[in-house]
């Protein structure tokens, strides 16, 4: 007996080491499922000494070939289509000496750690500005409707100003009315002296009963000498 071939499915596994289009340096590993043809046996044992350093060299050459056309990002873009070319590469190959290539995977790339670094950076960079940006649009919808909030209460808040102005009106028309039928020889402008009057009495009760209080001025007299008076003695108040 001369020798043994096993027709047993064998994988071998190839690191390859090169650069891609942009300067990269990658590690690629190439695992390959070959099997001798049963047709072929005397090709698979007389044809070459060492057929896993022959499918070796193969994969260097197109992974060789292949990686330096491609960015890095289009490298693990393209895996299948490096793994397809490895295993058209071979099979072409190979058949002639009584391998069967079953499959051909690329089932690793490998970058240099500083370059994987850099390109986490790059990913957490973006996600990180896309996260700003959320942010800030929130903080602006916010804003909007903020401030659509406050207008639309400044709005309501004139509305009832309004609504309280009208029913003081009416309630005065309604009072200066009943006041001339009631008491002859009065006329409007004598009811609403009357009317104003109680008003400001109102007032100063209110602004004297308030509890931060101290001291509510009322004028006596409109003569200069005792608007100055009255000034220097609030002003005097307000220390």
């Amino acid at each position: 007996m001369v020798g043994k071939l096993s027709f047993r499915v064998q994988q071998l596994d190839v690191r390859v080491e090169t650069k891609t289009l942009d300067n990269v340096f990658l590690t690629a590993v190439v695992s390959v499922q070959y099997q001798v043809l049963r047709e072929k046996v005397y090709e698979a044992f007389y044809a070459l000494t060492n057929p896993r350093e022959q499918i070796t060299a193969h994969i260097y050459d197109v992974m060789r070939s292949e990686l330096p056309t491609l960015e890095l990002d289009a490298v693990f873009e393209a895996k299948e289509d490096l793994a397809l070319a490895v295993k058209n590469a071979l099979s072409e190959t190979m058949t002639t000496y009584g391998y069967q290539i079953l499959q051909a995977l690329i089932t690793d790339l490998d970058p240099d750690q500083r370059v994987k670094n850099a390109m986490n950076e790059i990913n957490s960079s973006k996600r990180l500005k896309y996260a700003v940006a959320e942010k800030s649009e929130g903080e602006k919808i916010l804003m909007v409707k903020r401030a659509e909030a406050e207008a639309e209460a400044k709005y309501l808040s004139g509305v009832g100003v309004a609504k309280q102005r009208k029913a003081i009106v009416d309630g005065f028309k309604s009072s200066i009315v009943d006041f001339a039928e009631g008491v002859h020889g009065t006329n409007p402008k004598d009811v609403m002296d009357l009317l104003l009057l109680t008003q400001y009495f109102d007032t100063l009760r209110d602004v004297g009963g308030a509890p931060n209080c101290k001291t509510t001025f009322v004028p006596s007299s409109r003569t200069t000498a005792d608007d100055t008076r009255n000034a220097l003695l609030q002003a005097e108040a307000a220390k």
